[in-house]
């Protein structure tokens, strides 16, 4: 799959970091994404490090995700999970600053204000 795929909406929940004995780790964040007859909430997973990116925000921030569809079938039974690898603030309450995020390959692309990216 070679699409970027993107959630928007606000956060409802963001849960601690789940460290497992084989020393991998995860943390998860609930947005709630879709209209106001329809909300949808959302659990997209970030991995390792990437569960760091969730600790400058909070509930009830506007956020655009990047993530991964991931899919798999366990015991003839079929699951589909969203990976998060980006995070960033959107709406009213952006930090004017550079945006500083990690692409899907792990590249800084930190846009800084003497450079143009395109």
């Amino acid at each position: 799959m070679s699409e970027t795929y993107k959630v928007t909406g606000a956060i409802k929940l963001i849960k601690e970091t789940e460290t497992f004995p084989s020393g991998f780790c995860k943390r998860g964040v609930v947005v709630t994404a879709g209209d106001d007859k329809y909300p949808q909430d959302l659990l997209i997973e970030f991995f390792k490090d990437k569960g760091d990116l969730l600790d400058s925000f909070k509930p009830g921030d506007e956020v655009e995700v990047n993530i991964n569809i991931q899919g798999r079938e366990y015991n003839d039974r079929y699951f589909v999970s969203l990976q998060g690898w980006a995070i960033k603030r959107i709406g009213a309450e952006q930090d004017p600053g550079p945006a500083s995020y990690e692409n899907e390959h792990g590249e800084d692309m930190t846009v800084g204000d003497d450079e143009l990216n395109f």
